[in-house]
């Protein structure tokens, strides 16, 4: 093919060929969708004024264009940024955008552009796997765990062996494995054929005739009723901050909780107070955060599983009512527990997990008081509250969307599902009226912030598949783009999708940087502000910058093993994207 000679022709626009290149266009890299927005960015360093643009076929052919470039101001390291929008190309094929003297990576336009994308984010998650791990193929952390905290049972034994490790390190909560667990089920219901069958339970390869994303849900069941083995006794987490004193692969873990290296972890339960066994303390007031994410995946777990498993089906619907009944006696909020880092998960907000779990069980008992509940919840937390704002404490309000507004939807009068599109589309506008520039992007640059694009994107999806309105589509698509490589560093956020693209190679994961394996499917933390990174402790990059150029404004990313706060990947966000992917594949 004659890549060659498109690229010779955009050189020869250029005043010169031995210039330092200055625009940079970002694209989607697994592709768009034909009948979907197709927009790309060229990103400039400086104020390179852009005027048209083409897209060509893989003989130099201009098959669409010249059309106008957008011009859309500037943002973080692009001095200038314009808009390509080929949205009204339709025809699929691979070809290459053409403007301002530079040429795109291939630009896919696909109607499978996003089949198997789900089923790529699982092979990060059991690359998390606690308990059988299959990276070694054998059970790992097997001593889990010993209670601390606890008014009576205090270094007594549970076993709650299992589950996910949050991120590089081996932390295990409740609070983002229970909503990973809900999310990949929320999946398969709404989109089942997204999935293929090509692992067993354990994670090792070989059909069970059971798709794979609810093999790994169940996973994450299981763990979570070892976590809550019902009545008063909830428990919300699993290891803590010590962890972070070794960097070590999870089997050799060497970590001292005071019973030994690699013995023990500790394992602490709701209690309604503030927690912390050493100096730092969090503020929790309750258990209904934590007691309504355990009803949500019971919840949702009982309904999928009534016909396949009824038994399992029916120890999840009574715990879930359990864990319900305990979020209604205890309101308020239980955070996860720091020990000796001041860091933790600052959970503030309730209401919108008790609605989930509400709206969960009227699927699960067929029960339409719940549904009373859920409304009453919604109404209490309409908009999930980091949207629109500049910033927010770490995990101060998550999850990061409100699903619970959807499964109000799905079970609700149309006067219910008018409130609750209602509520969606105030989060929506109050992030799309921040995203003027030339991304269309408008969520807050805090840790995480890939997680908050991902559910930005996937309230935008959920409230057009609610109200067939197409408003907020360019936004939507904007931050799955995002994700995929149109912001100003060309990398794609999902390490290895697709793998023939930009993503990270020296990611904070142990995994890759003492045995050099590439975790597919791990969704990054993404971008921070500039001061979020300059003030996190026990950051140092390992290797030379190598976007420098593109980290000259108020948000960086680095690709390196020493940047914890942009390039590590975490299990949750990547959970929760696998809503997204599986809605936009063909085979949904």
């Amino acid at each position: 093919m004659r890549w060659t000679s498109v690229l010779l022709a955009a050189v020869a626009t250029s005043a010169s060929a031995q210039s330092p290149q200055h625009t940079f266009i970002r694209i989607n890299q697994l592709g768009y969708l034909p009948d979907g927005p197709k927009t790309a960015v060229a990103c400039s360093l400086d104020s390179t004024a852009i005027s048209s643009f083409t897209l060509q076929d893989s003989e130099g052919k201009v098959v669409f264009g010249p059309r106008k470039a957008i011009s859309s101001g500037s943002f973080a390291a692009c001095a200038s940024t314009h808009r390509l929008d080929f949205s009204s190309f339709h025809k699929p094929g691979r070809f290459v955008l053409v403007a301002g003297g530079s040429v795109s990576p291939p630009v896919f336009i696909s109607a499978k552009a996003y089949d198997g994308a789900a089923d790529t984010l699982l092979d990060y998650m059991r690359e998390q796997q606690s308990g059988f791990n299959t990276v070694v193929k054998d059970s790992i952390h097997k001593l889990d765990g010993r209670i601390v905290d606890h008014p009576t049972r205090t270094n007594e034994f549970i076993n709650v062996s299992g589950g996910w490790a949050d991120a590089s390190d081996y932390l295990q909560y409740v609070t983002t494995s229970a909503n990973a667990t809900f999310v990949m089920l929320m999946a398969y219901r709404d989109n089942p054929k997204a999935f293929a069958d090509n692992f067993d339970a354990r994670g090792l390869p070989g059909a069970n005739g059971l798709p794979d994303v609810l093999d790994e849900a169940k996973h994450g069941l299981d763990w979570l009723l070892r976590m809550y083995p019902g009545k008063e006794d909830m428990f919300n987490q699993l290891a803590d901050d010590r962890d972070h004193k070794y960097f070590d692969l999870p089997w050799r873990d060497s970590s001292d909780y005071g019973w030994g290296p690699g013995k023990e972890r500790p394992v602490y339960p709701c209690t309604g107070k503030p927690q912390g066994l050493f100096k730092a303390k969090n503020r929790s007031t309750g258990y209904a955060s934590t007691a309504g994410k355990y009803a949500s995946a019971f919840g949702i777990a009982a309904a999928i599983f009534r016909k396949s498993d009824p038994t399992f089906a029916a120890e999840l619907r009574e715990r879930a009512l359990a864990a319900y009944r305990l979020g209604q006696e205890h309101p308020g909020v239980c955070q996860t527990a720091p020990a000796v880092s001041p860091y933790f998960y600052e959970e503030d907000n309730w209401h919108d997990d008790m609605e989930l779990g509400a709206a969960s069980l009227v699927d699960a008992t067929g029960k339409r008081q719940f549904l009373s509940d859920a409304l009453s919840n919604a109404r209490e937390e309409p908009v999930t509250p980091w949207m629109g704002k500049d910033t927010a404490r770490h995990y101060q309000w998550y999850p990061w969307h409100n699903n619970g507004h959807y499964e109000i939807w799905r079970n609700g009068s149309a006067r219910d599902k008018a409130e609750m599109a209602r509520f969606y589309k105030q989060g929506l506008d109050a992030v799309v009226g921040r995203a003027g520039n030339g991304f269309r992007i408008g969520i807050p640059f805090i840790w995480c912030s890939s997680n908050l694009m991902a559910s930005f994107a996937t309230q935008a999806y959920l409230y057009r598949k609610m109200t067939g309105d197409n408003h907020y589509r360019e936004y939507e698509a904007a931050a799955l783009d995002w994700l995929l490589g149109a912001n100003p560093w060309g990398v794609s956020m999902i390490i290895g999708l697709p793998s023939y693209g930009n993503f990270a190679h020296d990611p904070h994961a142990v995994i890759t940087s003492r045995m050099g394996l590439q975790l597919t499917g791990g969704m990054l933390d993404g971008p921070v502000y500039r001061s979020i990174y300059q003030n996190l402790k026990g950051i140092a990059l390992h290797n030379p910058d190598e976007y420098a150029p593109f980290n000259t404004g108020f948000i960086v990313y680095h690709d390196d093993v020493g940047d914890y706060s942009t390039d590590e990947p975490i299990m949750d966000g990547t959970a929760n994207l696998t809503y997204l992917f599986a809605a936009m594949s063909a085979r949904h």
